[in-house]
């Protein structure tokens, strides 16, 4: 499993943007960059910076996936028929830890990530602890049983600040099937990611 190495609200202000929509984010209150010389970085960005910023960007809002493990998502997306971009996002909403936040049984894709991890996420019927598992079509997730009386869980199930999107079908409080893969449209960001930039920038 990776570990985070820095705060991950950093990246909201090196972006300029609440990447994850959290009420909490520091780019409320700062919307300049982080460090003693942030307010002062405001030169224009060459082609490859913007190419680079979408990658941060969008790598960043999925939490704690590696460079590699992008990179390697990127690379498959690239064989797969259609559009690369949507291809792209696609594989990376397919990943467990992001399906279990889509369907509000955590309030962050990191407390989703620790949610699978620690055991409390069945993969139709079967205890699963990867994060980074592919879910396809027609799988159904679930609650474990301690998990349906978890602080956090119920937590995030009251959360006003997002909804269930339309390819996680809800069964009740605890269960969900994954009904389709989304497009690039029906994924609700936050914020504009721009996949298409980061295809630009791996094919440099």
């Amino acid at each position: 499993m990776s570990k985070r190495h820095s705060a991950k609200h950093k990246l909201d202000r090196r972006m300029g943007e609440n990447i994850w929509g959290r009420p909490k984010s520091s780019v409320n209150r700062r919307s300049y960059g982080p460090g003693q010389h942030g307010q002062r970085r405001k030169g224009k960005l060459s082609d490859y910076g913007i190419q680079l910023r979408a990658k941060q960007k969008l790598k960043g809002y999925y939490g704690d996936v590696t460079e590699k493990q992008f990179k390697r998502t990127y690379f498959e997306a690239s064989r797969m028929k259609g559009d690369t971009g949507q291809n792209l996002v696609g594989l990376l909403e397919q990943r467990l830890d992001m399906v279990v936040y889509r369907a509000k049984f955590a309030p962050t894709i990191w407390s989703a990530r620790q949610i699978v991890s620690h055991g409390h996420i069945r993969v139709n019927g079967v205890k699963c602890n990867i994060a980074s598992r592919r879910v396809v079509v027609g799988d159904v997730i679930s609650l474990g049983d301690k998990a349906k009386e978890m602080a956090l869980v119920i937590e995030a199930q009251g959360l006003a600040e997002r909804e269930v999107p339309d390819y996680v079908a809800q069964d009740g409080t605890d269960k969900i099937t994954f009904v389709r893969v989304p497009t690039l449209d029906e994924v609700p960001y936050p914020v504009k990611m721009e996949p298409n930039l980061v295809v630009e920038f791996y094919s440099r």
